[in-house]
């Protein structure tokens, strides 16, 4: 006989109802992560129309596989692996994810930092989504989702040496991207 028995969290409760299908649950799990999960998907997907389709299927995947959460992390993170396998499939079958198997290694990459002061999140994204498919899976990848270059290999067929150039090549175009970018609005500065 248990004396104490330990509340359900919010989230144990929301994972339970998800899980008997209750659609008032579904709705409360979909409004609690679609705004964060509309933005995994926005880097991966070349259009937001996209996304949008990436994100929707995610969630199709989410409730068609929750009882399968094994509950050790965040849902959130759960869900944002799927979103992430989801963009990478579609990606894969739409064959927007050529990844060229380059053998030289990645010892170029930039020391420096870049200043990304100045910058809103839509001027980045649209840098982000304005690299090639196979540069954007791994920046991404790596960059923000934090994955290492063995892993990205494995997830995206690749080499670790070729996830490691392809990050070097994304990040070397980004940051010509950024000083074009202060390049352009010095001179209109300066001509005013």
């Amino acid at each position: 006989m248990k004396l104490f028995t330990k509340p359900k969290s919010e989230e144990e409760k929301l994972i339970e109802g998800c899980i008997a299908g209750k659609r008032d649950m579904q709705r409360l799990l979909y409004d609690l992560y679609s705004r964060k999960m509309m933005a995994v998907c926005m880097r991966y997907a070349p259009t937001s129309f996209e996304a949008e389709d990436m994100m929707q299927e995610g969630f199709v995947k989410v409730f068609a596989n929750i009882q399968n959460f094994k509950r050790d992390c965040p849902l959130e993170f759960w869900v944002r692996r799927i979103m992430i396998n989801t963009a990478l499939k579609q990606l894969r079958q739409k064959s927007l994810m050529t990844v060229s198997h380059e053998t030289e290694e990645a010892g170029n990459i930039a020391s420096e930092d870049v200043n990304l002061t100045g910058y809103s999140m839509d001027e980045l994204l649209g840098m982000i989504q304005s690299l090639a498919p196979r540069y954007r899976m791994v920046f991404n990848l790596y960059a923000i989702e934090g994955y290492n270059h063995k892993e990205i290999g494995e997830m995206l067929g690749i080499s670790e040496g070729t996830s490691k150039s392809q990050y070097s090549r994304a990040r070397a175009i980004l940051q010509g991207m950024l000083e074009r970018q202060d390049k352009t609005y010095q001179e209109h500065v300066i001509s005013q």
